[in-house]
């Protein structure tokens, strides 16, 4: 896999039109993800509309910056676990099971949010990513995700 190039930007057409992640959603969020050592790490600036009250980021937003964050993240670290080429059509790609966020902190608007993840643990079909997104140099909140293979009958170019 390139380095400069995003985690979501090597998913295959039929895989990217999700709200936070797909590069083919026009509406939404195109969050991208990139490889920083053993870490992975997104940044996204959030606009007036992600206001939840005057000044702070809506949780919704937050949550699913987490959850695309960190199932990209599983993704590619499975691939570079395996030594695959992420935007090989065969690539592994993950959904969500489980999404837990702590909100630490109000997340402040105006500025741009650092999300960085970190693989914790790899049983089977399952990875568990921790991710933190901070506002500056203050963590504003805290996530887990539970990411699995992508069943094939969610996959629409698959059988």
């Amino acid at each position: 896999m390139q380095q400069n190039r995003a985690f979501q930007d090597c998913y295959p057409d039929e895989l990217s039109h999700c709200y936070g992640c797909g590069r083919l959603n026009e509406h939404g969020l195109q969050i991208k993800s990139y490889w920083d050592g053993d870490e992975a790490v997104a940044r996204y600036t959030p606009q007036a509309y992600h206001m939840a009250m005057p000044g702070f980021v809506y949780g919704g937003l937050i949550a699913s910056l987490i959850d695309c964050h960190s199932t990209g993240t599983a993704a590619a670290a499975l691939c570079r676990e395996q030594a695959i080429d992420l935007d090989c059509q065969t690539a592994p790609r993950f959904v969500t099971a489980s999404l837990k966020v702590d909100y630490l902190k109000p997340t402040p608007l105006g500025c741009e949010l650092t999300l960085r993840s970190k693989i914790t643990e790899i049983k089977g079909r399952k990875m568990i990513v921790e991710t933190s997104l901070r506002a500056g140099d203050t963590e504003c909140a805290r996530g887990q995700v539970v990411a699995v293979r992508m069943p094939d009958t969610m996959d629409p170019g698959g059988s």
